[in-house]
């Protein structure tokens, strides 16, 4: 798997951004080096580094966007974000 960063649909950021201004619980799938994992928790914070983008949750956590598979239940492969 590369791991240059590809960035994601505007659609599928403005629901990440939403659910930050919302402060609602959210359960995100993502990659972790190969692995896929689920959390739990509230989007506080969004933060560029090195041209990729992150999204920071409340546990202080960050998780580089194109890592997401899903964010409730929304992939950022549906069709009505690409």
């Amino acid at each position: 798997m590369s791991n240059d960063y590809i960035p994601i649909p505007c659609a599928f950021y403005d629901e990440l951004e939403a659910a930050a201004v919302k402060k609602i619980d959210c359960e995100i799938v993502y990659l972790d080096k190969e692995n896929k994992k689920t959390i739990n928790t509230k989007v506080v914070d969004f933060k560029t580094s090195n041209k990729e983008e992150f999204v920071i949750l409340a546990n202080n956590q960050k998780i580089r966007l194109d890592k997401i598979v899903l964010f409730n239940n929304l992939s950022p492969k549906d069709k009505n974000y690409c």
